[in-house]
């Protein structure tokens, strides 16, 4: 994915979450949300990255600082919308004219690789190319372009999302149809409102065709804010395609107004985490109480035991048993251990 951007929109208060922090700073895991959507633009193969930042926004530059590679960031004074977030960004885009832009929420943790990936598949061709086997790397012709590539997902409870509605001559494959308009819930009939595909927030854009459409953004007249949505319209009447991707995972879409959302998302992150350990061959015989972090590696034939806390750089190797209660922060732990109601850290147990 040479030459592509990302711009992170993370501005928001998050006023529900009653915390002196930045929302995006709020931790899934033991990492903050913001780190989560980063990783993902990372391991997309996206190196240049800005995020838009607002309230507090020396706590989130102070954060991103401390990670190993350079990230951008700009300032958004004045809460005016997603589309003035993005205005905020407009020299970001100016340096990489003649390219792709991947637009996320910094709030949205499970946006996925493989996502980001097939959306800019998408975005780039115009015949029917198996993502799987598509070369990223291969250089694009001008005529291949899309204007903007809208991924969505389908959710059980649409409520409160823009939904997608799409051309009613669409072509369909590999998740891709034509897209007609994004509805917000305030603007949409009954009948849109049953409409369970929703807008995720996340957008791969051609930057030129961006920076055309913010240039003819206007406020919008009941809220007074700039809407990125509202450049869908602008792009299309400028004689360019928009399409949607809808993601194959829903929780693409979930974001954080409040501690107990907070929570949910912790909880479909911790068992997913779970999950990958199993099916690795790690034994986790009951689930209570056991938190492992996203960096941790254990290794096959170890056991987890209920109320174990694993987190930072571990590394567990073989035949270990590991809790009941037990606490292990940044630690390597060789073969054959057994380790029961203890907290350790830093600790290399050969």
């Amino acid at each position: 994915m040479k030459n592509t951007s990302a711009i992170i929109l993370a501005g928001g208060e998050g006023k529900r979450m009653k915390s002196n922090r930045p929302k995006v700073l709020s931790e899934v895991i033991f990492q903050p949300m913001l780190k989560w959507v980063i990783d993902a633009v990372r391991m997309a193969g996206i190196k240049d990255i800005c995020v838009v930042t607002g309230s507090k926004r020396e706590f989130v530059e102070e954060y991103l600082k401390t990670l190993p590679f350079e990230v951008e960031t700009v300032f958004q004074p004045e809460r005016l919308g997603t589309g003035h977030a993005v205005m905020m960004a407009i020299p970001f885009l100016e340096k990489h004219r003649g390219s792709d832009v991947l637009i996320l929420n910094g709030d949205a943790p499970f946006i996925g690789v493989d996502t980001i990936r097939n959306a800019y598949v998408i975005q780039n061709q115009t015949g029917e190319t198996d993502p799987e086997v598509f070369d990223w790397e291969a250089p694009r012709k001008p005529s291949e372009k899309r204007g903007c590539t809208v991924i969505s997902a389908e959710v059980e409870n649409p409520s409160g999302y823009g939904r997608i509605v799409y051309e009613t001559d669409a072509e369909e494959f590999f998740h891709l149809s034509t897209l007609k308009a994004i509805v917000e819930e305030k603007e949409a009939t009954d009948e849109i409102r049953k409409i369970k595909e929703v807008n995720s927030g996340a957008y791969w854009f051609e930057t030129d065709i961006l920076l055309d459409a913010l240039g003819k953004l206007t406020k919008s007249e009941k809220t007074g804010e700039y809407y990125l949505t509202d450049t869908i319209e602008i792009i299309k009447d400028s004689g360019n395609a928009v399409m949607a991707y809808k993601a194959k995972n829903s929780d693409s879409v979930l974001g954080v107004n409040d501690c107990i959302q907070l929570a949910q998302l912790n909880e479909i992150a911790r068992m997913r985490i779970i999950r990958k350990h199993q099916k690795n061959g790690v034994n986790i015989p009951c689930t209570d109480g056991v938190i492992i972090g996203r960096d941790v590696t254990i290794a096959a034939n170890t056991t987890i035991l209920p109320a174990t806390v694993i987190r930072g750089k571990t590394n567990i190797a073989s035949f270990c048993e590991i809790g009941p209660a037990v606490s292990i922060d940044s630690c390597e732990i060789g073969q054959g251990h057994k380790i029961s109601n203890e907290n350790i850290k830093d600790q290399i147990m050969e």
